[in-house]
């Protein structure tokens, strides 16, 4: 993911998540749109992922993502909140905090269509 991303002429600082999803820590190059970034993040990503072992031939990513961005001086401490994902997951699901991240900046999602 990362080497796709710096291809892209971002700049990739952490790639982390658990087994079901993942985060990037990226700034965005201003020659490629977001929706490209993942669209390419992910089409790699499953190829890669399907010749590492025949288990995962029926992979795909779902059709959605999330993105959200952070001001400079709060990078570390989202690089510290990606490093520690399998930890924080422990305590609370991924769509769990989901929602409650949506909630907290006013943003609607109609659950039928996030969890396709």
């Amino acid at each position: 993911m990362a080497t796709v991303g710096r291809g892209l002429g971002c700049e990739v600082f952490r790639v982390g998540g658990v087994e079901d999803h993942v985060h990037l820590a990226i700034d965005l190059a201003r020659t490629v749109t977001l929706a490209d970034f993942v669209k390419r993040v992910k089409q790699a990503s499953a190829v890669w992922l399907k010749e590492q072992s025949g288990q995962y031939r029926g992979f795909e990513w779902q059709a959605g993502y999330g993105a959200f961005s952070v001001g400079q001086s709060q990078l570390e401490k989202l690089l510290v909140y990606i490093d520690g994902q399998e930890e924080h997951h422990r305590r609370v699901t991924f769509r769990e905090e989901y929602v409650a991240l949506l909630g907290k900046y006013g943003l609607t999602g109609d659950a039928r269509y996030l969890w396709e």
